[in-house]
């Protein structure tokens, strides 16, 4: 199996290039794909030189400008499908992740699962480093999203995943609009509505230690918009 972990990045140069070493390090079944959205501090031209040194295993998508999250995953969907990928992970730059998770999310593939949800909310998972206000941003877009989706999975917001490829094409023929951060609870809303098993396995997510929080007024604005929208399609079909 053949795994494409997709890495957004906008201005992690202290970050990025310990993060793709981490992955390449926990065997040949992973590969790296960066998709770049301008970054002015030069991650780009980081990434080019370690894909220049290293083999195809690490490859990157340079975008104009910042486009978002939710944009950046979707370029990187497409680009594992063309490319026979079996499977795709998400996973943040700032070093909040763990690449040696990895091997767990792959065997859990080769278990039968077809969503694998790298979780801070099931036993032995746990976040180091937050304030309060960080947990209770957390919490409260948890509940939301389960109380007003039905959502099944305990750590919605969690961005470090993994989906086989089955599960990409179908993400991809429906109408996801969350550019941002709301990305991660629309596309496990259309998963679990498909019917495609998820499995949650636990892990312990830090907060950055370089760098600064990408996340906005306009991104939280936007989460609750799409909420809402995938609350009327949920009506409209009958689900739950």
């Amino acid at each position: 199996m053949e795994i494409l972990v997709i890495i957004p990045t906008y201005n992690e140069r202290e970050n990025i290039a310990s993060l793709i070493r981490g992955i390449l390090s926990q065997g040949e079944a992973f590969s790296v794909l960066v998709v770049d959205d301008g970054s002015p501090d030069g991650t780009g031209r980081i990434v080019d030189s370690l894909a220049a040194r290293l083999d195809d295993r690490v490859r990157i998508l340079h975008r104009p400008e910042k486009l978002g999250l939710g944009s950046a995953y979707l370029d990187g969907f497409r680009f594992a499908l063309r490319h026979g990928y079996d499977a795709v992970c998400e996973m943040d730059a700032d070093g909040s992740h763990d690449p040696a998770v990895l091997p767990s999310f792959y065997r859990q593939l080769e278990s039968g699962a077809d969503v694998v949800i790298g979780s801070r909310r099931v036993a032995g998972g746990a976040i180091i480093g937050w304030g309060w206000h960080r947990h209770l941003m957390s919490r409260g877009a948890m509940w939301v999203s389960r109380l007003a989706l039905g959502l099944r999975t305990a750590d919605v917001t969690s961005g470090f995943r993994c989906y086989r490829s089955a599960v990409i094409r179908e993400l991809l023929t429906c109408d996801i609009r969350g550019s941002s951060y709301a990305f991660q609870e629309e596309t496990l809303f259309h998963c679990e509505r498909l019917g495609f098993r998820v499995v949650e396995i636990p892990i312990v997510f830090s907060d950055r230690k370089w760098g600064r929080s990408k996340l906005t007024r306009k991104d939280v604005w936007q989460f609750f918009t799409v909420i809402w929208q995938l609350r009327g399609l949920e009506k409209r079909t009958g689900r739950g």
